[in-house]
């Protein structure tokens, strides 16, 4: 805070006349496409990161979470730091190949929970994909937005905290009903049209040239 009140420039705000409301900001091109991507992500990982241990327990792995989730961790900083430094071009790429590498993991841990090798590996993937997303959606959206990016990067902070919530009560009603092993099956369902959407958005959104 103290680096922040030193360091960063006092720039003007905009005049009253001159701002989007969030209406606007919401219909602008592309803002809905990658508000909709962060949503069913962002769910389809709650769902099992919420609740790993269950899932874990179906391949009698419920004492080894702190190593798998020490595995998750360690493949996202590897997602981060290749998202870092290959995001100025190739936003596009990067968030299709990470809902595609997302969708293996859970396509993975959907056919391998009794399978110890195999869930690490789909931990390990699933990290990867994970961990530079939140830098990708909010380049994203702050691309789509232009000027009104401190509305729209409210609006991916709104959505992103509903599909925490979403992904605990989801997560929580298929694993009663159902078991844990449906789980991964719903992520996956859920990432396919994901991956539907941030595909069709190559106008605005996760376009295929970044200007």
């Amino acid at each position: 805070m103290l680096w922040v009140r030193v360091g960063v420039p006092d720039f003007a705000g905009k005049p009253a006349d001159k701002r989007l409301g969030t209406g606007q900001v919401f219909t602008l091109p592309g803002v809905r496409p990658v508000l909709w991507v962060v949503l069913g992500f962002v769910l389809a990982h709650n769902i099992l990161y919420t609740y790993i241990a269950p899932y874990l327990a179906t391949a009698h792995m419920a004492q080894r979470t702190d190593l798998v989730l020490l595995v998750f961790g360690a493949s996202s900083l590897l997602g981060i730091w290749l998202t870092g430094v290959l995001i100025d071009r190739h936003l596009r790429r990067l968030t299709l190949g990470s809902t595609v590498l997302f969708g293996v993991a859970a396509l993975l841990a959907a056919t391998a929970a009794r399978q110890p090798a195999l869930v690490y590996l789909a931990i390990g993937v699933w990290g990867l994909a994970f961990g530079g997303s939140a830098t990708l959606f909010q380049t994203a959206l702050a691309n789509a937005a232009g000027d009104a990016m401190d509305v729209a990067q409210s609006m991916l902070v709104t959505a992103w905290n509903l599909a925490i919530a979403a992904g605990g009560v989801l997560g929580g009603l298929l694993l009663d009903g159902f078991g844990a092993a449906a789980l991964a099956p719903a992520m996956l369902g859920l990432l396919m049209v994901t991956l539907g959407v941030a595909w069709s958005a190559r106008h605005a959104g996760f376009p295929l040239t970044v200007s």
